[in-house]
């Protein structure tokens, strides 16, 4: 038998309505606030997303899926969102449009990493983007998205951390703090934290490993080393939010895991799976088309794991409605299958769900399916019905039976009488 890659998970048709819910509030709330589909490869250069994402990030350190072409041309499947709209939106001149541009997607993305609960090697995002603004409003306006997004799916146990990694200059001052905190102790800490001591030692304080923990836990906060321009700004996001009614905590820890962030990155993290989880993260990445070597332009968005908000929701108990068929018509012989079938085409054409029998069971085998399937409303067609041009309506729910005409049964059906 050949089974699944590791690291992946089927949807199954039981599950898609939890999809479909979360999809649909993504792209209500996205387009709330002017924001538009769009859609990029699941493949680019390997060069976007080394340059883009930043190469002593984890994603492009350990993580990504990179092949060779039939053209000897490396490439990758994308592990993150952000970087590929940052492409298209140089490639296809977005930058002389209308700004600022607002851009959202619903993707599938890949990194190799040990699969765990929330954490797969195929995973899908819901992000959001928006170049062309340097001011705080566009940072709380992104953040008052997400905050919406995940109230609407009825999450009630999220909290919003927030932080400011400052800018190239004040990064500078707060990475030499960082080397002179770490320099006593950078030979006990992990291998990669020893590369990253050299190369971008804030990507130590993302160290997951242990041994590391008990020395960025006493690292100096980058808070303390912002600009006089990066704290205005930051204060000005905090002013926003607390005007718009939104709460949040400020966590001088936050850095994110990708290296083309700046300014204001935030979090929105879940108890509900158990330790801290994050379900949804973004903040500002005004160098990142300079890193790819276009004009540069600011940028602010955020993405957020499908999966694991799945998971929030079901930890949460969060309601959410399965839609069932408005009716099933069973048909008691030959005949009156035929009339079904017929029955059912009308009435989907009023847009109503229908299910029929497909497969010649007895009545009393399709009234026990209607059953299983929820179903309240089951039409009934027999010798006398086809007869008379009258079906029998029966509620499955309270045992009651009602005659309708056949061509009334679309208007019965959704006046949901009985």
């Amino acid at each position: 038998m050949i089974r699944i890659p590791k690291g992946c998970k089927d949807m199954l048709p039981s599950e898609a309505y939890l999809w479909h819910t979360v999809e649909d509030t993504a792209r209500e709330t996205a387009e709330l606030y002017g924001f538009k589909e769009m859609r990029t490869p699941t493949f680019e250069h390997t060069e976007l997303f080394a340059r883009g994402v930043g190469d002593t990030s984890d994603i492009v350190t350990k993580e990504m899926y990179t092949f060779l072409d039939k053209g000897e041309r490396s490439v990758t499947l994308r592990p993150e969102g952000t970087a590929g709209v940052a492409r298209a939106f140089i490639e296809d001149g977005l930058q002389g449009g209308p700004m600022p541009f607002k851009a959202y997607y619903l993707i599938s993305a890949f990194r190799y990493e040990r699969p765990q609960a929330g954490r797969l090697r195929e995973f899908h995002q819901f992000g959001a983007e928006l170049y062309g603004s340097p001011e705080p409003s566009a940072d709380a306006e992104v953040i008052a998205m997400a905050d919406r997004f995940l109230k609407a799916l009825g999450l009630s146990r999220i909290v919003l951390r927030l932080n400011s990694i400052g800018c190239k200059a004040c990064r500078a001052r707060y990475a030499e703090a960082l080397r002179n905190f770490f320099r006593p102790h950078v030979d006990e800490m992990c291998e990669d934290c020893k590369v990253r001591f050299q190369k971008n030692p804030m990507r130590m304080l993302d160290c997951k490993e242990q041994s590391c923990k008990k020395f960025t836990a006493a690292a100096p906060v980058m808070l303390d080393y912002l600009c006089d321009d990066c704290r205005a700004h930051f204060e000005e996001v905090k002013h926003l939010l607390d005007g718009a009614g939104i709460s949040y905590t400020v966590d001088p820890h936050i850095v994110r895991g990708l290296d083309y962030y700046s300014r204001t990155v935030f979090e929105f993290t879940s108890d509900a799976l158990g330790a801290q989880s994050t379900v949804l993260g973004g903040g500002r990445y005004d160098t990142l088309l300079e890193q790819l070597g276009a004009k540069p332009s600011p940028a602010v968005g955020f993405a957020a794991g499908l999966e694991r908000l799945i998971m929030v929701m079901n930890a949460e108990d969060v309601a959410v409605s399965e839609r069932v068929a408005d009716c099933y018509i069973a048909g008691m012989d030959e005949a009156s299958r035929k009339k079904a079938f017929l029955l059912a085409e009308e009435l989907r054409s009023a847009g109503l769900i229908v299910e029929t029998d497909l497969v010649g069971r007895s009545l009393k085998a399709q009234l026990k399916y209607a059953d299983k399937l929820n179903t309240r409303r089951v039409i009934i067609i027999g010798e006398d019905e086809l007869a008379s041009g009258e079906a029998e309506v029966k509620d499955m729910f309270l045992s009651k039976s009602e005659r309708v005409k056949f061509d009334a049964l679309a208007q019965y059906c959704k006046g949901g009488k009985f």
